[in-house]
């Protein structure tokens, strides 16, 4: 059995699909009530309890670990959701974690996930930890204003970087959990090019057939609206990557291709399959 935390997002509804696509038994674990795919059992659990795991580990022999933005506030303590997956004789972990623990290792936020990422480490456990920059999925925030207004609000409008669809997220996941080619390793996962937040606005409208105005936000303005859904040591950091990106940040990793044996797909194409969301 291999349990899917944040099973109903992004990244951990398409994963739960594929596993249990491949005939895995799967746990789809989240916050709320949810549907899930036929055969898959879900569990209501708060991560941020990680003792009220037990039973939701009990019997698992991997976990893909993805942590809400709680999580990665000051005071949280993550390494204690592996013990419990020690403790319950999980033998495969895969956390997702964030290219900016590589980018920007002295950030505080990001000192905390390289933690997390030592602790998986040192587990004894088989492990992978997938670094993924910037999601395309992040354009969501924009559906309202698209809907509403053709317009997309953002800071940094011509500063781009190789924002990843989180399908592919899900699919390197995958891999990682079902074969042992993908053990013991670390893998930073990038679209395939640079793309600006004008540049998605173009493609969102290209999408729709309609075109999208785009309107330049302030930092402060940013900054504003992304603490309503993070903490602000998350969107402060999150700021300052889109904002000024370093050159490990601009660079299109060969990861996703390694071991998809595809290249990653376009903003273009993400924003064409969700098209609906902004109509």
């Amino acid at each position: 059995m291999i349990v899917v935390t944040g099973a109903t997002g992004n990244i951990g509804r398409p994963l739960t699909d594929a596993l249990a696509g491949a005939g895995r038994q799967v746990t789809a674990v989240s916050r709320h009530a949810a549907a899930v795919p036929d055969g898959v059992r879900h569990v209501v659990a708060d991560l941020a309890e990680p003792t009220g795991l037990k039973p939701v580990l009990a019997g698992a022999q991997a976990l893909f670990l993805l942590l809400s933005g709680d999580l990665h506030a000051a005071g949280a303590n993550p390494a204690d959701i592996i013990g419990e997956a020690v403790l319950a004789g999980v033998r495969r972990v895969v956390l997702l974690s964030t290219l900016a623990v590589a980018t920007r290792p002295a950030d505080p936020t990001r000192i905390a996930m390289r933690s997390l990422e030592d602790t998986l480490r040192e587990s004894g456990l088989k492990w992978a930890v997938l670094r993924p920059g910037g999601f395309a999925s992040n354009a969501l925030w924009w559906a309202e204003s698209v809907r509403t207004q053709r317009v997309v609000a953002a800071p940094f409008g011509g500063v781009g970087v190789p924002v990843i669809d989180p399908a592919d997220i899900a699919a390197v996941a995958a891999a990682c959990l079902l074969d042992d080619r993908h053990t013991d390793g670390v893998y930073e996962l990038t679209g395939p090019e640079v793309i600006t937040p004008r540049q998605q606005a173009e493609a969102i409208g290209t999408a729709l057939g309609s075109p999208v105005r785009f309107h330049e936000l302030t930092r402060d303005e940013a900054r504003t609206a992304m603490t309503q859904s993070m903490p602000a040591e998350l969107a402060d950091a999150t700021l300052d990557i889109v904002g000024s990106p370093n050159p490990a940040e601009l660079r299109v990793s060969p990861d996703v291709q390694r071991v998809l044996g595809r290249a990653p797909g376009s903003f273009a194409a993400w924003a064409a399959r969700n098209v609906a969301a902004f109509r």
